[in-house]
C-alpha cells in the first residue's frame, strides 16, 4: 500500500516492494514505466485521470465519521450522483466507527447496530435525505447464525420507530468485515427527487 500512495507525483518507486506480477500489471495499467517511475502521461492515457462520465460528489458526516483515507482505507463514505430528475445516494459499507475512525462498542452487537444506524442517518442528513429515501440495504454480519435474530430485532425496532412503509429492500449476508472487532456493516442506496 505504501508504494501506491507515494506514486501520486513523478517519483521513483522501490521495485523491491513490488512483486514481479505487481510490476507487470502496473506497467500494463500505465502507472509505471519499465524503469519503475510513475508515469502521469501513461496513466492519463490509460484512463486513470480521464473525465468522469457522471457527476458525483462525496458524502461526508464528520460529526460521526472520519474519512477512510485517514486510517489507510481507500473509499468514500458515500457518493451523490445526480441523474436527471433524481439523485442517487450510494452509502458505502458503514459500521460502528466514530469520528476518529475507531471502532465503537466492541463486543456489544446491539450497540454496534445502533451506532451503524446513527452513522448512516447522519450521512443521509448531510445530503438532505432520510431513511424514507432508502430503497435498498445490504447488511453484512460477521456471524449471521449467532447474530441475525438480534440484528433483525434492532432493525425492526428502528424501522417501526421511523414508521417506514414500504420497508427498504434488504439482504443479509455473512461476511468477514474489515476489522475483527466489527460485528455488523450496512451499505445503502437512496433515491431522491430533485426539486
Amino acid at each position: 500500500m505504501r508504494v501506491l500512495v507515494e506514486m501520486r507525483e513523478e517519483s521513483q518507486v522501490d521495485l523491491g516492494d513490488l512483486s514481479r506480477g505487481e510490476r507487470e500489471e502496473l506497467v500494463a495499467l500505465g502507472f509505471l514505466t519499465g524503469a519503475g517511475r510513475f508515469s502521469a502521461a501513461k496513466a492519463v492515457a490509460a484512463g486513470a485521470a480521464s473525465e468522469v462520465s457522471v457527476d458525483r460528489e462525496a458524502i461526508v458526516a464528520p460529526s460521526v465519521l472520519n474519512e477512510a483515507y485517514s486510517y489507510g482505507a481507500a473509499f468514500s463514505r458515500g457518493l451523490r450522483v445526480p441523474l436527471g430528475n433524481h439523485t442517487l445516494l450510494f452509502i458505502s459499507g458503514t459500521a460502528s466507527v466514530n469520528e476518529a475512525g475507531e471502532t465503537v462498542h466492541g463486543g456489544d452487537f446491539r450497540a454496534q447496530c445502533w451506532r451503524t444506524y446513527r452513522n448512516i442517518t447522519e450521512l443521509l442528513r448531510s445530503e438532505g435525505a432520510t431513511w424514507r429515501d432508502i430503497v435498498k440495504c445490504t447488511c453484512y454480519l460477521r456471524d449471521i447464525e449467532r447474530d441475525y435474530d438480534e440484528f433483525n430485532d434492532v432493525r425492526t425496532t428502528f424501522f417501526k420507530w421511523l414508521e417506514l412503509d414500504p420497508l427498504p429492500a434488504s439482504v443479509g449476508i455473512q461476511a468477514r468485515l474489515c476489522r475483527e472487532d466489527l460485528l455488523v456493516e450496512i451499505e445503502a442506496l437512496a433515491i431522491l427527487k430533485n426539486v
